[in-house]
C-alpha cells in the first residue's frame, strides 16, 4: 500500500530583494522557487520557515500536484510574512545528495524546514491549493494557540479531527514547558491549544491539576492524561489517536487514521468486506474482538472492498477471497483467512496467536520461459535461482512504475549481455509489487535496490553508481574467484583490469 500514502509539499515566495540576494530565479509567473544542490543551503539558511517539495519529472503524482502547489504559492506570497514554497528535482543526479540527506524514497515528498534547517518535519496536509494554504498558515504560526474563550475553542477545534489541549493553572513551569516542546515536535500531525480553564473546551469535566486532554471523533470522544514527560505524552497520543477499529473507505475523513494505522509498529489485522452488503454483519463483532485484544500488540482495520484495490494489489489478494482477514506482522510476514464468517474471526485469531496458522507468501507464478538476458525471479523460485544455483547472482528488486527502475533496466540488460558467455554470472530481477521479499537476507527500503550473492554464499548490497561499467567492476571484484577459475574462458573471465578497460571502451 503506498501506505501507502504519498507525501506532499512546500511554501512560497520570497520578496524580490531576497530572491536577488541568493541568486534564485523563478520563471515568469511562477511563485514556487526552484532549488538545487548549488543554492539549497543558502536559501534555507535565510528562511525561518520554508516548504520544499522533492519531485521527479516523470512522476504522475508530482505532475498532478504541481498546479495546486503553484496556486498555493501564489496565495501564500501575500501572507505576512510571505510563506516560501520551493521544489527540488530529486531525480537529477547532481541533487541526489540532497535526496539522500532528506531520506527521499517516494515522490512527491514534502518537507517543512524551520530555523534555517535546524528543524525538519514531514508535510502531512492536504494536496489541493486551499487546503495547502490553510495547513501551512497554521504551521507557520505558534505550535499551540491560547484558548481564552469558547469562541476561541470553536475556531480552533474541528470536531471531525483530533485536537490536543493542555489545561494549566498558569502558563509556566515544567509541565507547560514540556507541553510546548511536544506541540512543536508534533505540530505537523496534530492541532494544539492551551487554556487556563477546561470549561472552555467543548467536552470533558473541569480538572484541578495540569492535564493533557485529547479530543477525538471516535471511541469515547476524549481521554485525559497527566504525565507530562514528553516521551510519555507522545506515546499516549500515538496510542489514543488510533481508533479501536480504523475504517478504510473512500471517506477522506478516515484517511489520516488509515495513515497512522499503517505507520504504527504493531502487527496489523485487516478485515476486508463489501460495505454495501456485509458491513452490519461484521462491524460490531469485529470491534468487540479488537477491544478484547488490546494486550496482543495487534491493531485492527476494517476495509471496504471498493476502496481496497491498491491494498489487494500490494498484498497479492483476490476479490473472490472476500470477506477476507489478513494479519501482517512487523517483519512483513502475512497470514490470511479467506471467505471468513463473523463467528470464525475470534477462533482464527486465537489460532494465529498460538502459532497454529501458516504464513501466506505472495509470489508470481514461476515463468515457463525465462530466456531474456536479465532473468525473472519470483518468490517461489528465489531459493533455487539465487541461493541454490551455484552462480554469482546480481538481483534487482524493482517496482514496474518506478522511473529510476526503468532507467536501470536498460543498463542491467547491457550488463547481462556482457556476461552472456559466462555461465557463472546471472543478472536477475524481482518485481517487489508482486512478490514478497524474504526478511533477514535482503533489507529493501527503496527502489531500485540491488544485492549480489556470490557463488560461495556472500551477500552484499550494491551501493555504487548505476552505470554499466561500475556494476561490471563490482561483480568482478565480488564474484566467487574459485568458480571463476573453474569456468571456461568467456569474455567476462578476463582479468579485472582487462575487463574494466574493455568495458570502458564499450561505453
Amino acid at each position: 500500500m503506498e501506505t501507502l500514502v504519498l507525501s506532499a509539499i512546500l511554501v512560497l515566495t520570497v520578496a524580490l530583494t531576497a530572491l536577488l540576494s541568493v541568486s534564485v530565479v523563478a520563471e515568469e509567473g511562477e511563485k514556487v522557487l526552484t532549488l538545487d544542490h548549488s543554492n539549497f543551503s543558502e536559501v534555507v539558511a535565510k528562511n525561518d520557515f520554508i516548504v520544499v517539495e522533492f519531485y521527479a519529472p516523470w512522476c504522475g503524482h508530482c505532475k498532478a500536484f504541481s498546479p495546486e502547489y503553484e496556486k498555493a504559492a501564489l496565495l501564500l506570497s501575500s501572507h505576512d510574512p510571505p510563506i516560501v514554497l520551493a521544489k527540488v528535482d530529486a531525480n537529477e543526479e547532481a541533487n541526489l545528495g540532497l535526496a539522500t540527506e532528506f531520506e527521499i524514497q517516494i515522490f512527491p515528498t514534502i518537507k517543512i524546514v524551520r530555523k534555517g534547517g535546524k528543524n525538519i518535519q514531514e508535510y502531512k496536509g492536504p494536496r489541493e491549493a486551499d487546503g495547502i494554504v490553510g495547513y501551512l498558515k497554521k504551521q507557520a504560526g505558534p505550535s499551540s494557540s491560547e484558548i481564552k474563550s469558547k469562541e476561541d475553542a470553536g475556531g480552533l477545534i474541528d470536531e471531525k479531527n483530533i485536537f490536543i489541549a493542555g489545561v494549566f493553572p498558569k502558563f509556566a513551569g515544567e509541565e507547560f514547558e514540556n507541553f510546548t516542546a511536544l506541540a512543536e515536535k508534533l505540530r505537523s500531525d496534530y492541532d494544539f491549544g492551551h487554556t487556563l480553564d477546561a470549561k472552555l473546551l467543548p467536552r470533558g469535566e473541569s480538572v484541578q491539576r495540569p492535564t493533557l486532554r485529547l479530543l477525538k471523533p471516535f471511541d469515547g470522544l476524549l481521554v485525559d492524561f497527566q504525565d507530562f514527560q514528553v516521551d510519555a505524552m507522545e506515546k499516549f497520543i500515538e496510542e489514543a489517536s488510533i481508533p479501536i477499529v480504523t475504517i478504510f473507505d473512500d471517506n477522506p475523513i478516515n484517511h489520516p487514521y488509515v495513515n497512522k494505522f499503517f505507520e504504527n509498529p504493531n502487527a496489523k489485522a485487516m478485515l476486508f468486506v463489501n460495505f454495501s452488503k456485509e458491513l452490519d454483519s461484521f462491524q460490531s463483532t469485529y470491534k468487540d474482538i479488537a477491544k478484547q485484544s488490546k494486550e496482543t500488540g495487534i491493531s485492527f482495520l476494517l476495509g471496504d472492498l471498493e476502496a481496497s484495490e491498491r491494498a489487494f494489489e500490494f498484498f497479492g489478494l483476490k476479490e473472490d477471497q472476500v470477506p477476507l482477514l489478513v494479519i501482517q506482522k512487523p517483519d512483513g510476514e502475512k497470514y490470511l483467512k479467506a471467505n471468513i464468517e463473523p463467528a470464525q474471526i475470534a477462533p482464527w485469531l486465537k489460532d494465529y496467536l498460538n502459532g497454529q496458522v501458516k504464513p501466506f507468501i505472495k509470489s508470481e507464478p514461476i515463468p515457463e520461459v525465462n530466456d531474456e538476458p536479465v532473468k525473472v525471479v519470483v518468490t517461489d523460485s528465489l531459493q533455487d535461482v539465487v541461493f541454490n544455483s551455484g552462480k554469482n547472482v546480481l538481483l534487482e528488486f524493482y517496482l514496474p512504475w518506478c522511473g529510476h527502475c526503468k532507467e536501470l533496466a536498460q543498463i542491467l540488460d547491457e550488463v547481462a549481455v556482457s556476461f552472456a558467455n559466462d555461465s557463472d554470472i546471472m543478472i536477475a530481477k524481482l518485481d517487489a509489487t508482486a512478490n514478497d521479499i524474504p526478511s533477514g537476507t535482503f533489507e529493501v527500503h527503496g527502489y531500485p535496490t540491488m544485492y549480489f550473492r556470490s557463488a560461495n554464499g556472500d551477500v552484499k548490497q550494491y551501493e555504487g553508481k548505476q552505470t554499466k561499467e561500475d556494476i561490471i567492476d563490482f561483480i568482478q571484484k565480488n564474484r566467487d574467484k574459485s568458480a571463476q577459475a573453474d569456468s571456461a574462458e568467456p569474455e567476462s573471465a578476463k582479468s579485472e583490469t582487462e575487463y574494466s578497460n574493455s568495458a570502458k571502451d564499450e561505453l
